[in-house]
């Protein structure tokens, strides 16, 4: 391809992405213009794409986004050209995405907590670090979920966003890393901070509760329970580390009794595809004296979800906090979770349900909301 090279300035091309054009209708499929990259920017040639629910988030209307949007924010494949001053990766290397920007000088990222870079602020507006769009059609701007657009065969980003992974990891697991399994286990090992012979309840088991499961059983938890309305989650839940999988809240409430000697849950981890105050005070019940109820999962925009009498907080010291991508940092953990992945300790093949084509994403969707899919994986190769 020209301008496979560092420096080398590459024309403008055409390529085919799945475009939101408007909140609340479906994913349209449509060949868009795709500018070349500038300086400390990378295009890359995607293999394939998860469908995380945050991209659904947007397209439905549940949270803000920017349209016209590509959309896709997994994403892997291979580097095909670099702009000037490109540092963190070359042509020819094997990258994930991080959908959160990680600019490595921020105050976050120079104190450990590159999962709140503030890179990342231009997430909704989908364009790159200096403001401008890469995609365009018929003349109009069209941004990238996340700054990425992941749905696309190819993309320009910046070198901030992408992290140079083994070549021998296959595109659609390595594609998973960029958010749902990272951000599962983030959640669990990072911040809640699950420790040996703790009690962790996962609310929610689809791309990110899965691996708050994996999480959790790898920080040695005594017991992890998995809480689903889907018999199939559940199943899969028990294969991959839960002690106890349950379908209905008052058995919930039971077991964690029984299992704490009524003492409560240690953790309780809210994963769930859309996050309600129903939810938020179900994980604050279960979490005992001294706990810790971690939000992972987003509310639909404007709906208030923690409406508490802070006396039991107070009086039983439980901590109720938010997090982002797990609190993880994409340049160390990425590697770490693949590495972990290759030594058969992380099981990632498994979260694997179905493949699409592009041209499927909206049934593919359809069936994540169907309860059909752990996590659907859109691939580009024919």
């Amino acid at each position: 391809m020209h301008g496979a090279r560092r420096g080398y300035e590459v024309v403008g091309m055409k390529t085919v992405a799945a475009v939101l054009h408007e909140q609340g209708k479906p994913w349209d499929i449509v060949e868009i213009d795709l500018d070349g990259p500038k300086d400390h920017e990378v295009l890359v040639r995607f293999h394939a794409a998860g469908l995380c629910h945050s991209d659904e988030h947007v397209r439905s209307g549940d949270s803000r986004g920017r349209v016209p949007m590509v959309g896709g924010h997994e994403g892997a494949g291979i580097v095909e050209a670099v702009g000037n001053g490109v540092d963190r990766v070359a042509v020819g290397d094997h990258v994930v995405c991080s959908f959160i920007p990680v600019c490595g000088t921020c105050r976050y990222c120079q104190t450990g907590r590159s999962s709140l870079c503030n890179k990342g602020l231009n997430a909704g507006i989908g364009c790159l670090p200096d403001g401008t769009f890469r995609f365009h059609e018929n003349g109009q701007d069209i941004g990238g979920l996340c700054c990425l657009g992941t749905f696309s065969e190819r993309a320009v980003l910046s070198e901030w966003s992408v992290t140079k992974v083994p070549e021998d990891v296959p595109f659609d697991v390595a594609a998973l890393v960029g958010c749902g399994v990272t951000t599962g286990w983030g959640s669990a090992v990072y911040a809640s901070g699950v420790r040996a012979g703790e009690t962790v309840v996962v609310v929610g088991i689809g791309g990110v509760g899965i691996n708050a499961v994996q999480g959790a059983r790898m920080a040695g938890a005594r017991d992890v329970i998995a809480v689903d309305l889907v018999p199939f989650k559940l199943e899969m839940a028990a294969k991959l580390g839960a002690t106890h999988t349950f379908g209905d809240y008052d058995e919930v409430r039971e077991a964690v009794k029984e299992l704490t000697w009524g003492q409560g849950a240690d953790h309780v981890i809210l994963t769930v595809g859309v996050m309600t105050r129903e939810v938020v005070d179900f994980g604050i019940e279960l979490t005992g004296k001294g706990g810790t109820v971690t939000i992972t999962g987003i509310p639909v925009m404007g709906d208030m979800t923690i409406v508490q009498n802070s006396a039991a907080i107070t009086g039983w010291q439980k901590r109720i906090q938010g997090t982002i991508f797990g609190s993880a940092n994409p340049l160390y953990d990425i590697p770490r979770l693949l590495g972990l992945y290759k030594a058969g300790d992380l099981k990632l093949d498994e979260l694997i349900t179905r493949r699409y084509q592009l041209e499927q994403i909206n049934q593919g969707y359809q069936d994540m909301l169907d309860g059909k899919n752990i996590r659907g994986v859109v691939i580009f190769d024919a």
